[in-house]
């Protein structure tokens, strides 16, 4: 039987090369335990590390292989989702009924995320989880993309940003089509300031319908040495023009 490690607080991650395979559905889980402080996350994300857990469960760390990710190039919009962006921002230029806004309520926008699915599926995005991606948004590394209706959030889009890689981890949509309204509208955002690679995580077909792919983690690795050390994006604002 093998056997991950217990991570004491001071203690380095292991090398994601030992990270479990395909076994018993646990393929990618690398170390067990630590902290959710910003600096072991930030060390996590810069290795290619993620936490993922359920409530009651000790904090556990994942490195998968092959590793989901989107390429900002390779964006899927389907021909709905492009009536519905131009609407938005045909919005935002003339009544502002529709607005797209980047970090004006990350915290609610995790909180939506966190709330209970149609589908009844479960959340791992705990109040642990919500107050230490806090601590990272109020630090600079983690932004949220925010779809607004006279007024009120429907839809949105988080995650990590270090130098030019970004990190997501999720979405939600109070109405047709507002996760992928905030997601493009982030795509665009990105993409303009040389963000080449979306990490996604996990494999889903909703991922793959907007155009994500699974890469090897070794090249995966690589990508993520050559732009997490490049200069912080300096300032994010919506991109309004199609």
């Amino acid at each position: 039987m093998t056997l991950i490690p217990w991570l004491e607080p001071d203690a380095p991650f292991p090398d994601v090369a030992k990270a479990l395979t395909d076994m018993s559905g646990a393929a990618g889980l690398l170390a067990a335990g630590a902290d959710l402080s910003p600096q072991r996350l930030l060390d996590a994300y810069r290795r290619g590390i993620f936490p993922w857990f359920s409530s009651g469960q000790p904090i556990l760390w994942w490195s998968t292989d092959p590793r989901m990710v989107l390429m900002t190039e390779r964006f899927k919009i389907s021909h709905s989702l492009k009536k519905s962006l131009r609407k938005v921002r045909n919005s935002m230029l003339t009544d502002g009924k529709w607005q797209v806004r980047f970090d004006t309520a990350f915290e609610t926008v995790m909180h939506e995320c966190a709330a209970p699915r149609q589908d009844g599926a479960g959340t791992w995005i705990s109040d642990e989880i919500v107050d230490s991606y806090v601590r990272l948004h109020q630090q600079g590394f983690a932004h949220s993309s925010e779809l607004w209706h006279d007024g009120l959030l429907v839809g949105g889009a988080y995650g990590v940003c270090i130098g030019r890689m970004f990190y997501g981890e999720s979405m939600f949509a109070r109405v047709t089509d507002a996760s992928k309204i905030a997601l493009a509208f982030l795509v665009d955002f990105l993409k303009a300031n040389g963000v080449a690679m979306i990490d996604c995580q996990q494999v889903t077909s909703h991922l793959i319908s907007l155009g994500a792919d699974t890469i090897p983690r070794a090249e995966f690795i690589t990508h993520l040495s050559q732009v997490i050390d490049q200069s912080p994006i300096p300032a994010w604002e919506p991109i309004i023009a199609a």
